[in-house]
């Protein structure tokens, strides 16, 4: 196996040996010169992989075939979804990134990430706006008896500027961490963009781990897949083999299962207590303290996907006081009947977000959901992003829709 892998490694340089075809373009997340994998304009994607000793390689349900050049190659029998997908190469049996794409942690591994160019794409892309910045910010938890690390991000103008701001805390989903908003979600550019065209205010952004357990609690629930040995009581079955980027049955596809996503929002391992008291007693107080952040509810949103979203709904409902903005992305909704007093509700929350993919089937409860809260005079906003599923276009979209009603 050793050989089989040395190849991969090194198969980063040996992708700039052919040339793709010149309608195929190379996927915007390759490292520099490496021109596969490459998208055609109908958005299939040609995959080329270096394993010479390998008896088989895949990407997904894509059977790559090897050449006289020994070189793996691969395109996909259909066109991927528009966005931004996981995915891994298959070598005899093990599933490794690819060296020719950037990494990115997501369902639990370190995985390889393809851009699939959508329409809308100019609103997470780079521009010549005035710019934010992310920094990585540690903490000690007293909750979690851990350090802890948390990304922030401050809005142009904060450096050199004496003035204060309101913070929105954002989380990742299951098998996902505390880089997964500003590497895979764009957070920066999504904001930079919105803050230059006066669609949303100047705020500090806090992508803190949803990851958090006591001193002697079990941490499985949050686990990478694969590792060895399997680190729970009762290992899970390995996982089904992923399927190429936007292809039946791929992360993004119409259909697909929702890749890392073990339970809906609203019960089980989505309302982790610990998150919320670490939450409360560590990271609030650690951001109020280092950042120039205005105080109290008025001035706190929170919102998460997914998984995140189910702790963002735990949290905020169970401390109301806290927080004046609830964004639920992929992560269930609130209903009328989980609203113990409307009338405190109403005046304390200023917005409810409810937002999933088109291709994912949450329209049918979250839709009714926001209608209900709506007839009882409470802020509510439902969004459905078109064509895409629980995946990471769905949620850039929210946040685009989310960030321009807070702090108003």
């Amino acid at each position: 196996m050793k050989p089989t892998l040395l190849f991969l490694v090194v198969g980063a340089a040996g992708l700039c040996w052919g040339q793709a075809p010149p309608d195929c373009k190379p996927n915007a997340l390759n490292i520099p010169e490496a021109k596969y994998p490459c998208i055609f304009p109908d958005n299939r994607v040609m995959y080329r992989v270096i394993a010479p000793n390998a008896q088989s390689v895949r990407v997904g349900n894509t059977n790559l075939t090897k050449g006289p050049d020994n070189i793996w190659s691969g395109t996909t029998a259909q066109p991927a979804v528009e966005g931004f997908h996981y995915y891994g190469v298959n070598i005899d049996g093990a599933t490794v990134a690819d060296p020719s794409t950037r990494t990115y942690f997501g369902s639990g591994w370190w995985n390889s990430g393809i851009e699939i160019p959508a329409p809308d794409q100019e609103f997470y892309q780079p521009k010549e706006v005035p710019r934010g910045r992310v920094s990585e910010q540690w903490y000690f938890s007293k909750i979690t008896g851990k350090w802890r690390r948390c990304f922030v991000y401050t809005p142009p103008g904060y450096d050199g500027s004496r003035n204060k701001y309101p913070v929105f805390y954002l989380l990742h989903g299951w098998g996902e961490d505390e880089t997964a908003w500003f590497n895979q979600g764009r957070v920066d550019f999504i904001m930079d963009n919105l803050i230059a065209e006066k669609k949303a205010k100047p705020m500090i952004i806090v992508m803190d781990n949803l990851n958090a357990v006591r001193p002697g609690e079990s941490a499985t629930r949050f686990a990478s897949r694969g590792l060895v040995p399997d680190p729970s009581d009762r290992p899970a079955p390995p996982p089904a083999p992923r399927a190429a980027a936007g292809a039946p049955g791929a992360a993004g596809a119409p259909g697909a299962a929702r890749a890392g996503q073990p339970a809906r929002a609203g019960g089980g391992m989505l309302g982790n207590s610990a998150f919320t008291e670490m939450m409360l007693t560590d990271l609030i107080p650690m951001i109020e303290k280092t950042y120039r952040a205005l105080p109290g509810a008025a001035n706190r949103a929170m919102a998460g996907l997914s998984m995140g979203g189910g702790q963002t709904r735990s949290t905020t409902m169970a401390h109301l006081d806290k927080f004046a903005y609830i964004g639920l992305f992929s992560g269930g909704n609130i209903s009328m009947a989980e609203i113990k007093d409307p009338a405190a509700f109403k005046k304390q929350i200023k917005a409810v977000f409810f937002g999933n993919g088109q291709a994912e089937g949450g329209t049918a409860a979250s839709k009714p959901a926001a209608e209900e809260l709506k007839k009882a005079g409470i802020n509510a906003v439902f969004y459905e992003s078109p064509r895409t599923a629980h995946e990471f276009l769905t949620w850039r979209r929210c946040l685009r829709e989310f960030a321009p009603l807070l702090f108003k």
